[in-house]
């Protein structure tokens, strides 16, 4: 523990450090920039830690200061190291207030082998490797990024916008990435980054406030020097953007120069009223804290009050100043440590001297004071509320990111965020004075010169007026808006976390009709004419590249509604095609001549000669088992009942099909198609897509004209079916139940959406309310009280496409059953075809083997009777017998 320093004479200065006699020194050096009040508070507050340190502990080895100034530029920072290595031999340096200053230090200890003690705040993104010789101490703003993250998902906030000061390296170079990666995870969008010049003239700073004042959304993080913070405030004041639906929140780059430890602090500028900060978070207001603020404080307070002075950084270089003199003094107490020094020596006490600083574990005026893998462990910060003239705590950010109100205590373990936490935050006092939490858009979010209520166009219809109906009164000349369309658009914005102000204006000519097509409706949008449309407007690519659609609120595609009734009396014969026909009459024969040639050769149980019974004639046909005696003919029968009970199944779901939905040749030149009048979309599908010639095409506008046209047909001047959009043929299919059927539907349009400006968020959060809609069944409900029944509508998604079954269908089937079939009656043969080998042909072999013999013997006898006439002739005397 730091011990009370309250005995010490209040009129130290630098130069007491070097009167005190001390029998050795450790030079150290301090690099800053003079010019700032942050780089002066950092210089008195080491010298006086390092003075207080050695009149405390009585140091035997004191710490020498070797003070450099930076004028602000990394480059003459890293002249001055240069400077401070290699004239005055220091062995570690105190310095780097800005993130580009850090790395041209780091990259000077690393190559050195010197201990650089960093006060900038970076976050992890900045420096994603860590250098060995790198002490950072300043505040990771990875902890106060994830804080504002939560506090912002707490408060249901999607979108933001960003203000931070022009060429910030430290945001530049890893906060704004760490900032758009830890929102993206909460779903927070950052709508547009501002930077502000820090030489901002106040008419150059309105004219910025003008422009965030057009997006879409009053919530604002603010990432500023105190100065220009305060300059922004009061301009946005000005511009009356400190009022009831706004909400600004502060990061310790600007509310750490606000000095909460004194509570007669008048830095808070009045304009900052409703402000929420985060501040870094000193955890004890003791006697000893106030003594060293007080002894800070008189340091400037000579002349004019400065503007404001971070002696939050103060305490935090008080404990960093304190941490190495103690690491010096533990050094001392090592044999190693001596006034011998060489080249090799020197860059092992450096190592020494770095070591002992990361060993450093105290409770400091800054918090606790602990290293974990060479980065003092993250503080926690407070969220203050803005109230007056001072800030009022209403809660606490730890060092993960988790949002409370309970007092940090950084060894305690913390429940996870978690929705009711903002119940147990303080009451929070918003712009305004409003204590209701701001909806982050405003009425105006798409105001147009007229005034800050969305201005929504409507088309003007003439039939489905259940979609959409605009009712006009000739006396008072309003009008109302009803139907399907509105309703849905209603129940989205009832489930928005903001309010909407909105107003419906019809878009329609002086006499009550409409005053163009739906593009050129749409097209109004982009003109800015209309805020957004509202109504039966489909979703197609041409249309998007001008304006933004919500996801879909109704079916997709397009349906071909046919009269429901059938009288074909040849229907039962087109269920199967004639190739399909033959192929199982040719089976079933070959199927029964199997059968009566295994019966055939099988015994029978009654005398021979008797003719046929009836029942084998019947077996032969339709396969009795209990006239069948031989086990391969009872197989062959079992294979064609299997083939006959998938065909049946087959036959009897598609005759379903085919009596419930007409197949309607739309192609025939004698068909014409009807379509809804005025639709180009459903007229350039029947063209495009399906090939329709448009003299066979027919508009019509109303439910009624449909009717009437079908019960005509194409003979006598109607239509034979008529294409439209599916919410259409829902309405007419309720309007006619049982008398009309959707015959098929395909996905080629892309449903009724509403229609926004390019960029608006509306759309994300109007779709997000839609697909809500869907999921909990509402959009249903909505659409049954519309739509009443829809009876003659098709479930089945297998009947967009009915057509008689083909032989390609089942040809595995036949090639198994009648391979087995086959199969069956070889097996039943083979035993025959043995029998008649040894029994026939051995017969014929033994009569061709005497036949064979006899014609030898023949032969045999004609040879000897030659041979015997051939001697006669030859001896006279011999006679031949």
């Amino acid at each position: 523990m730091i011990c009370s320093v309250s005995f010490i004479d209040m009129s130290w200065c630098e130069g007491e450090v070097n009167d005190v006699v001390l029998d050795e020194e450790v030079r150290v050096g301090v690099i800053v920039d003079m010019g700032t009040w942050q780089g002066k508070v950092i210089q008195h507050s080491i010298s006086m830690a390092i003075f207080d340190f050695c009149v405390q502990k009585s140091c035997r080895v004191r710490v020498v200061p070797h003070f450099r100034d930076s004028q602000g530029d990394p480059f003459q920072a890293l002249s001055a190291a240069l400077n401070l290595w290699e004239d005055a031999k220091v062995k570690a340096i105190f310095g780097a207030q800005t993130s580009t200053e850090a790395k041209f230090l780091t990259e000077f200890g690393d190559r050195n082998k010197i201990p650089v003690i960093s006060f900038s705040k970076p976050s992890s993104f900045s420096f994603p490797t860590r250098s060995p010789f790198f002490v950072q101490i300043g505040d990771d703003q990875t902890s106060q990024i994830k804080g504002i993250a939560a506090f912002i998902e707490l408060q249901k906030w999607r979108n933001v916008i960003l203000i931070h000061q022009e060429y910030d390296f430290a945001m530049d170079d890893g906060m704004l990435s760490a900032m758009a990666a830890f929102f993206e995870e909460k779903y927070i969008h950052i709508s547009f980054v501002a930077a502000i010049a820090a030489l901002s003239e106040d008419d150059q700073i309105i004219e910025q406030l003008d422009e965030l004042n057009t997006f879409q959304t009053g919530i604002f993080i603010v990432h500023l020097p105190h100065s220009l913070a305060l300059r922004l405030f009061m301009n946005a004041k000005r511009l009356g953007m400190m009022s009831i639906g706004y909400a600004w929140i502060v990061t310790s780059k600007t509310m750490d120069h606000f000095d909460s430890t004194d509570p007669l602090s008048s830095s808070i500028d009045p304009s900052m009223q409703g402000v929420i900060g985060f501040q870094s978070y000193i955890p004890t207001l003791s006697s000893e804290l106030q003594n060293v603020t007080s002894r800070l404080r008189r340091k400037f307070d000579v002349g004019d009050q400065p503007p404001a002075v971070d002696f939050r950084l103060g305490l935090l270089a008080y404990d960093a100043a304190w941490s190495l003199a103690k690491a010096v003094e533990r050094l001392t107490e090592t044999p190693q440590f001596t006034n011998e020094l060489d080249a090799y020596r020197t860059s092992i006490r450096r190592s020494m001297l770095l070591r002992e600083i990361f060993r450093s574990n105290f409770k400091g005026f800054s918090g606790e004071f602990r290293f974990i893998n060479g980065k003092l462990i993250s503080k926690a910060f407070e969220i203050v509320n803005v109230v007056h003239n001072g800030a009022k705590r209403v809660g606490f950010c730890t060092s993960t990111g988790e949002i409370t109100m309970r007092t940090y205590e950084p060894n305690r373990r913390r429940r996870r965020l978690s929705d009711d936490i903002i119940d147990n935050l303080e009451p929070i006092i918003w712009p305004g004075g409003s204590l209701t939490v701001p909806k982050g858009r405003q009425a105006r979010m798409l105001q147009t010169s007229g005034g800050k209520i969305l201005r929504i166009g409507v088309p003007v219809r003439v039939g489905f007026r259940q979609l959409l109906e605009v009712k006009r009164d000739p006396f008072t000349n309003s009008t109302t808006v009803t139907g399907f369309c509105i309703e849905v658009f209603k129940a989205a914005l009832e489930g928005l976390k903001y309010q909407v102000q909105y107003e419906f204006i019809p878009f329609m000519d002086a006499n009550g009709n409409s005053a163009g097509t739906y593009t050129d409706l749409i097209h109004q949008v982009y003109l800015k004419k209309f805020d957004a449309v509202v109504g039966d407007a489909t979703i197609t690519s041409g249309r998007s590249l001008f304006v933004d659609f919500t996801i879909s609120f109704t079916d997709i595609g397009v349906g071909i509604v046919a009269p429901a009734e059938n009288k074909d009396m040849w229907i039962f014969y087109k269920v199967l095609t004639p190739t399909l026909w033959l192929a199982i009459v040719g089976y079933y024969t070959l199927r029964s001549f199997f059968i009566w040639m295994i019966e055939r050769q099988t015994p029978r149980h009654v005398p021979d000669g008797f003719p046929p019974q009836p029942s084998s004639l019947s077996s032969i046909l339709a396969g009795s088992w209990e006239q069948l005696r031989n086990k391969w003919s009872i197989f062959i029968a079992a294979v064609s009942l299997f083939m006959l009970f998938i065909l049946s199944s087959s036959y009897t779901a598609t005759l379903a099909s085919v009596m419930t939905v007409q197949h309607i040749e739309l192609h025939s030149k004698r068909s014409y198609i009807g379509y809804l009048g005025g639709s180009n979309i459903t007229q350039g599908v029947l063209i495009n897509n399906m090939n329709f010639e448009n003299d066979s095409l027919k508009p019509l506008q109303t439910a009624g004209e449909y009717a009437d046209a079908l019960s005509k047909g194409s003979r006598k001047g109607g239509v034979s079916a008529i294409l439209d959009e599916m919410p259409y043929i829902k309405i007419f299919l309720a309007e006619h139940p049982g008398d009309y059927s959707l015959i098929k539907s395909m996905p080629i349009t892309n449903g009724f959406a509403f229609v926004f400006p390019k960029g608006s968020p509306l759309v994300t959060d109007l779709s997000r309310e839609i697909a809500k809609l869907r999921e909990s069944g509402k959009l249903e409900l909505l659409e049954n009280a519309w739509f009443r029944s829809q009876t003659s509508l098709m479930t089945s998604k297998d009947n967009d496409n009915v057509g008689p079954l083909t032989p390609e269908s089942f040809g595995g089937l036949f090639l198994t059953t009648t391979g087995l079939s086959v199969g069956a009656f070889l097996m039943f043969q083979l035993p025959l075809l043995y029998h008649y080998y040894f029994h026939v042909v051995k017969n014929w072999w033994i009569e061709f083997v005497s036949i064979v013999r006899r014609r030898i013997g023949s032969l045999m006898k004609i040879f000897q009777r030659r041979k015997m006439v051939q001697s006669a002739a030859i001896h006279p005397q011999v006679q031949i017998i």
